[in-house]
């Protein structure tokens, strides 16, 4: 994460500067505010999603300008003036899913629905940084996103193949994935 930067006393409003989703977004915040008050509540998107509000669960999970992902619940707003992040409604481009959406659908890779978001987010935060990844790569990057419906093996066979769909050759010979 970024280094802090300085915020103002509690209870003093600040305007914040982010961009989200590639729009600049200007919003008045306190102290306070989390990274996921401001993509909820002042933005009004939804696909964040709010679990446990400890970052235990992941499903608050949203991207960093360089693609890591990050716990938005955990996340003073203001740490991010004048930064970018993505949340899961900016992965789709032109009306079209992201590979790892399309792949996610093809997998069935959801039950319930509730932390898909997040679970595609971190999906993609691995696939950021390393485009064909081991199965350990798969495991450490899912590790914080609890979904009690799925048992991630859907998630994976998504993570595994994401690159089927992204109309590029695949993955090198020799390579793990189905």
């Amino acid at each position: 994460m970024d280094a802090k930067r300085e915020t103002p006393p509690a209870g003093r409003s600040r305007v914040l500067r982010l961009v989200v989703n590639g729009d600049l977004h200007e919003v008045l915040v306190t102290p306070r505010h989390t990274l996921l008050d401001v993509i909820r509540g002042e933005l009004g998107l939804k696909g964040t999603k709010e679990g446990c509000t400890t970052g235990s669960c992941g499903v608050c999970t949203v991207h960093n300008d360089r693609g890591e992902a990050i716990l938005s619940c955990l996340t003073p707003a203001l740490e991010w003036d004048g930064e970018s992040i993505t949340t899961i409604e900016g992965l789709e481009s032109g009306g079209r899913l992201a590979p790892i959406q399309q792949a996610f659908v093809e997998h069935h890779a959801v039950q319930c629905g509730y932390c898909t978001p997040g679970v595609i987010m971190s999906a993609q935060a691995i696939l950021n940084a390393t485009p064909e990844p081991a199965e350990a790569d798969i495991n450490d990057g899912l590790a914080g996103v609890i979904c009690r419906c799925t048992g991630h093996i859907k998630v994976k066979e998504a993570v595994r193949n994401a690159w089927r769909y992204a109309g590029g050759a695949g993955p090198a010979p020799g390579g793990s994935h189905d």
